[in-house]
């Protein structure tokens, strides 16, 4: 093999055996360590692709890794400088950090949770947050620790009393504003009091919610809070699913063995190439707002498919209009002098006062016990072109808005849209998995 480099950004990730048994696909080149530690070649251009797959995160990844096992070519993108999207974990202090927010993986899908296991070991980690409202500390979700903590009461009876008696007083307050008899809430505010009553409302619901959506819950909607569960049983396990965990090393790691980057990756009949650091818009030769037929790169690609995981409004130019999101923003903060700073991985900040709604610690993740710790504050934010787009608004307006860009990809019988951003829809990890399983069997 000739020693060849290229330009920085142009390459893709595959395990050195792989480059060894295919090196006659490949023009020439030179296999190295990659910064994130996978071996690395880089690439010439002129390749075809059955696929090009349009984000390196979880969903990209999934598809990717069952299309080559289904004998496809496929070139991965990402417009960031690492693999992984949102999920992607980085080493500081020897701390696996979940740069873009916590994430824990839970599913009652068998199927989903066998699969994720075959790239990577998990630990028994549950999500026990705990709420801060002043000078109080309150365990969620809502249950019977946190309802003896709030009243000083032992018993389910006591407690469901206390919320029926507190519910009801709000229910007849409103009605009595409105002058009628009939209970309809008209906003966000009137809905949650008429569930949890006032005490849980002001001191956990109201300032949160506030801060997720910028707004006073007086004027959001009441259908974002159909119900709020309780649980008059102690229990602070977050989550009621049958399985949950953290991987261990991170979730780099399990992308990476997705996208067949590690040594010890399972061997397929297809391959992945991976580029990071590439926007789609300036590798893809366009037309107008929509790549151009056939799919080609710059640097001389062609692909018969296209799966983009990125904003669907975005992809055909907002020709329809825009979808609204939310964001968030981080600030991430190295202790190395500190061991333990908050004895818990995830602490909200309920009072609105407060600017940033939690505080994760994110050694606990793993049971980290070593010197130093690294917390994250979370900030919501407004969205605005050019921010990262975490949370797809799925209000009636929004939602009849991505129907017709639905409808607009018709279309494009040979580019398919995934993820969240793609489907505009809140997915937690393992319906990305099982979204992406599915597109994937039914693309095969």
């Amino acid at each position: 093999m000739i020693n060849w480099r290229n330009k920085e950004d142009e390459f893709f990730f595959v395990p050195f055996v792989f480059c060894f048994l295919h090196k006659n696909r490949y023009n020439r080149g030179i296999s190295e360590k990659g910064k994130h530690g996978f071996s690395l070649y880089h690439a010439i251009g002129d390749m075809r692709y059955d696929y090009l797959i349009v984000g390196a995160g979880l969903f990209g990844a999934v598809f990717a890794h069952e299309m080559a096992a289904n004998g496809k070519d496929v070139l991965v993108i990402d417009k960031r400088e690492h693999i992984g999207g949102n999920i992607y974990t980085e080493n500081k202090l020897g701390i696996n950090v979940h740069k873009y927010g916590a994430h824990i993986f839970h599913t009652s899908d068998k199927e989903v949770w066998e699969y994720v296991n075959r790239f990577a070991e998990f630990n028994n980690y549950i999500n026990s947050p705990v709420a801060v409202y002043g000078n109080e500390l309150y365990n969620l979700p809502f249950n019977m620790n946190t309802f003896s903590k709030m009243w000083g009461i032992k018993t389910p009876e006591e407690a469901k009393a206390i919320i029926d008696k507190q519910a009801q007083e709000e229910i007849e307050r409103i009605n009595k504003e409105k002058g009628t008899d009939i209970f309809s809430a008209d906003n966000l505010e009137e809905q949650a009091l008429s569930l949890a009553g006032r005490d849980i409302y002001e001191k956990l619901v109201k300032g949160y919610t506030e801060k997720q959506w910028g707004r006073d819950c007086k004027e959001l909607p009441a259908f974002i809070i159909r119900r709020i569960p309780m649980r008059f049983i102690y229990d602070n396990n977050y989550f009621n699913d049958r399985y949950q965990g953290i991987p261990i090393g991170g979730y780099t790691e399990l992308v990476s063995k997705l996208l067949l980057l590690s040594a010890d990756s399972e061997k397929l009949s297809g391959t992945i190439a991976v580029k990071t650091s590439v926007d789609y818009y300036d590798f893809v030769n366009m037309s107008g707002n929509v790549p151009a037929e056939p799919y080609t790169s710059v640097t001389g690609d062609s692909f018969e498919k296209i799966l983009f995981t990125g904003m669907i409004d975005e992809f055909f130019g907002y020709k329809l209009g825009t979808l609204e999101y939310r964001s968030l923003r981080f600030e991430t903060e190295e202790l190395p002098e500190v061991d333990n700073y908050q004895g818990n991985a995830v602490v909200n900040y309920t009072e609105r006062e407060i600017p940033f709604t939690r505080i994760i610690e994110h050694k606990h993740f793993e049971y980290g016990t070593g010197k130093g710790t690294v917390i994250t504050r979370e900030y919501p934010a407004e969205w605005k072109h050019g921010d990262e787009p975490y949370y797809p608004m799925n209000d009636d307006k929004n939602n009849e808005l991505f129907k017709k860009y639905t409808e607009l990809s018709k279309e494009y019988p040979n580019i398919l849209f995934g993820g969240r951003l793609g489907q505009y829809k809140y997915y937690n990890m393992d319906q990305v998995i099982r979204e992406a399983l599915d597109l994937s069997k039914n693309n095969a």
